[in-house]
């Protein structure tokens, strides 16, 4: 196997440098994206969840795809399906830095009409087998399974040397989760090489790690497969009438029996901060989007966006400076404690502890606290807003308060159980024209 150390700056003490190597070349990688994610409520009614704003200027599926660039896997499929406009075009404005003239691309795969079916996608391995002409045109050794709805940073290069190394038909990236949280997991056991035992999709009664009783092994949803062994398995599963044709139900427990199928752990190739533990979220609902979004506003938070080394890669639009106006004793523009983007203004109003994605316009004597607000929001005079999460292109009329009255809140917004309200245009009684 030949290998190529390359990082992309001079790496910090404690930093290993990233593995590309000539197996990362002979890499496809298929990132299934058609998800809605129907627990964000109405922040995906226009939207799937890969294209969900995250991070104050990025969408999820960003951090996907910037694992793989940076992995050196620089052909990529996206299988999308549901509410797909607005990701396409995310992908089209951000992603067409790579070359076609040197193998590198990112291609757009909708969910189509083929000669003999007219369905959609009916579950994840499908997805894949129905792009397969696309992934036998690439020529690659090595197909990449990923999902593209989860927030996290990992070196994809040293999962593929891994699968070589060990032989492997198959191989499941795997983390550590509390084992109250391993239902909503496929949970899988291994032996002392690794090899899986055993693996069960979204399991009533998790089988945990011996030993570690509130703990169980869960796959992360990302795979690598030899890409023969991907054929012909998807090619089987396809004529299994009895078959959901999802990967975690159907044919990773099929392969666990018959093939050579190893976990890899998640902890063995993570990017991050040397003494921090890995990072790694699925922010498939209200409570935890908000609490992802609110640790990047704490002074070290566990996921590091300036990591120079491994870049998150994305579109944003050319915005002006943020600028913070007016230094009266009655009205200053400050923010505490806060993310605030490109285009931003702060217009003698106080931010705490919130995320202002572009072109935010804050006015004067508005109070906004442990929110999070989306592209090109207008926040009126006097509002306060209290943990919420307002989407793109709302207009807070002056004087409005959200966060402060829950009784009052539930009447108008979507409110979590947890207390986090979510508004967009249509509880507003704005514009009903969707906004993504």
């Amino acid at each position: 196997m030949t290998s190529e150390f390359v990082p992309n700056t001079r790496p910090r003490p404690g930093r290993e440098p990233r593995f590309v190597s000539q197996l990362t070349h002979s890499t496809f990688a298929i990132v299934l994206a058609g998800g809605r994610g129907s627990r964000l409520h109405q922040l995906t009614d226009w939207r799937a969840k890969p294209a969900v704003p995250f991070g104050g200027k990025f969408r999820i599926i960003d951090f996907t795809l910037s694992n793989c660039v940076n992995s050196g896997v620089r052909r990529i499929g996206v299988a999308t399906q549901y509410r797909a406009q607005s990701l396409i075009r995310h992908l089209q404005l951000g992603w067409s830095f790579l070359d076609g003239r040197l193998g590198e691309f990112i291609q757009i795969m909708p969910a189509q009409q083929q000669l003999d079916s007219c369905q959609w996608y009916s579950g994840t391995a499908d997805a894949v087998y129905q792009n397969l002409r696309e992934i036998r045109h690439s020529n690659a050794d090595y197909v990449l399974v990923l999902a593209g709805d989860h927030v996290y940073r990992m070196d994809y290069g040293r999962v593929i040397a891994a699968h070589v190394e060990r032989g492997a038909d198959m191989t499941v990236v795997c983390i550590e989760v509390p084992i109250e949280k391993a239902k909503d997991f496929g949970v899988m056991s291994v032996d002392s090489e690794q090899c899986v035992a055993s693996f069960e999709e979204k399991p009533l009664a998790p089988q945990h790690i011996p030993e570690r009783p509130d703990t169980a092994l869960a796959s992360m949803g990302i795979y690598v497969f030899n890409t023969r062994f991907l054929f012909e398995q998807l090619h089987r599963d396809a004529f299994d009438m009895k078959s959901s044709h999802d990967f975690g139900k159907d044919v990773i427990p099929y392969c666990v029996k018959r093939h050579r199928c190893f976990a890899h752990r998640f902890c063995d190739s993570h990017v991050g901060d040397a003494g921090k533990p890995p990072y790694w979220r699925d922010v498939g609902t209200l409570d935890a989007y908000w609490e992802a979004n609110m640790d990047l506003v704490h002074i070290t938070p566990q996921l590091n966006l300036y990591d120079a080394s491994w870049p998150i890669w994305t579109w944003q639009p050319q915005t002006p400076p943020a600028k913070f106006v007016f230094d009266d004793d009655t009205r200053r523009g400050i923010a505490v404690d806060s993310v605030v983007s490109g285009g931003c203004i702060i217009s003698g109003s106080t931010i705490r502890r919130t995320m202002l994605f572009s072109g935010v316009n804050v006015h004067d004597h508005a109070l906004v606290e442990d929110s999070i607000i989306l592209p090109s929001v207008q926040i009126g005079r006097n509002c306060i807003l209290k943990k919420c999460i307002v989407d793109k292109r709302c207009v807070i009329p002056d004087g409005t308060q959200i966060g402060v009255d829950p009784a009052e809140d539930r009447r108008r917004f979507h409110v979590t159980a947890s207390g986090t309200t979510l508004v967009n245009r249509t509880m507003l009684g704005q514009d009903f024209s969707p906004t993504a």
